[in-house]
């Protein structure tokens, strides 16, 4: 009789293999040239809308903001339920991008039909399954299998699918230079995964927490609140997120010593973001630093710092900066005695009462 496997097995084994992971995704897609055959078919001109539920949204909203960062237009991201309870929110016309990692969550099956049947849209739809419903639905489909994952939370297939997405931007917005940072991100994050591990490991082994904040701007918002989901999902934590220089405005009034208060910092918006890492710090919060590169006022204000050292555009380090949030999620629950792999109340797919 096969032994179970160990608790968090999978989920820690999936975090690992990220860096493998974005590597033969990347390759296969660069191989069979699918983004530069999409990127041809696809509307120009017209306003993204990336549409997810759960990580795929807050993939969505990461997506978005690297879109418009790299080719100059217009995006946004909705939840998948917005656009079939409040369709006159949705934006005409568009190119709507519909994410869903095990093709069979039900809100974005719905908006599928709607877009696709009602409005005569020709959805592009991102998935890391196989013969799925939404293939069915969805005009176009990337499909990145080697991404998907046994554990109920997302982790690789989160990061690969948007250096997917990071990908075809960079191709629509001739940027040549963003998809070689691409290629030689995967061995650059290999080699300091080791370190980034140690980091948190420690920090969790320290410390236990009564709240969790991420904080993030531009197109690390949508990392932030992923970070603040694996923490909720895995540990089954109070966690929040907030864009940076929000926190001030209200949220703020929650720290103390028991707060963890995690800042991935961005280049765009560095001295400005430290000035709040700074505040909070003086606040008596204890503070966690996700940056490229750490400089004296960080070090002053961060009790821990992971510094990515990664030489290419900020964008392109989006995925690399979830992955602290990842390991603290997993190893919060473990110390909780909870099993990562299968978090209370949650379920792979969500799949709605009367759906198909």
């Amino acid at each position: 009789m096969e032994e179970k496997s160990k608790a968090g097995a999978n989920t820690i084994s999936e975090i690992l293999s990220e860096p493998a992971t974005w590597k033969s995704c990347l390759e296969t897609l660069e191989k069979t040239a699918e983004l530069k055959s999409l990127n041809e078919k696809l509307l120009k001109n017209v306003e993204w809308v990336f549409v997810g539920c759960g990580s795929s949204f807050y993939l969505a909203q990461a997506a978005a903001a690297s879109w418009s960062i790299l080719t100059g237009v217009r995006s946004r991201a909705i939840p998948a339920s917005e656009i079939t309870l409040f369709p006159q929110l949705f934006p005409q016309p568009c190119q709507p991008v519909l994410i869903s990692r095990s093709g069979h969550t039900s809100e974005v099956l719905q908006a599928a039909e709607y877009l696709e049947r009602k409005l005569k849209l020709r959805t592009l739809a991102i998935t890391c399954g196989k013969d799925t419903p939404i293939e069915k639905i969805a005009s176009r489909c990337i499909k990145l299998l080697a991404a998907d994952e046994k554990s109920t939370v997302m982790t690789r297939s989160f990061t690969s699918m948007l250096l997917t997405l990071q990908s075809l931007a960079a191709i629509r917005g001739n940027r040549g230079d963003f998809l070689d940072a691409l290629r030689r991100l995967p061995d650059l994050m290999s080699e300091r995964l080791n370190g980034i591990h140690a980091t948190i490991k420690s920090l969790v082994s320290a410390h236990t927490f009564a709240d969790y904040v991420f904080l993030g701007q531009g197109p690390f918002f949508g990392i932030a609140q992923e970070s603040m989901l694996k923490v909720k999902e895995m540990s089954c934590s109070y966690a929040q997120s907030f864009h940076t220089l929000e926190f001030r405005h209200g949220p703020k009034a929650i720290v103390s010593p028991e707060t963890l208060v995690t800042f991935i910092i961005s280049e765009s918006g560095f001295d400005a973001e430290v000035a709040v890492l700074d505040e909070i710090k003086k606040l008596g919060g204890m503070t966690l630093v996700v940056a490229n590169s750490s400089d004296s006022a960080i070090l002053h204000s961060a009790d821990y710092a992971i510094e990515l050292m990664l030489d290419m555009p900020e964008v392109a380090r989006a995925a690399a900066s979830v992955i602290p949030g990842q390991l603290l999620g997993f190893y919060t629950g473990m110390k909780k005695g909870l099993n990562p792999d299968e978090p209370r109340n949650l379920s792979r797919v969500v799949m709605l009462q009367g759906s198909k």
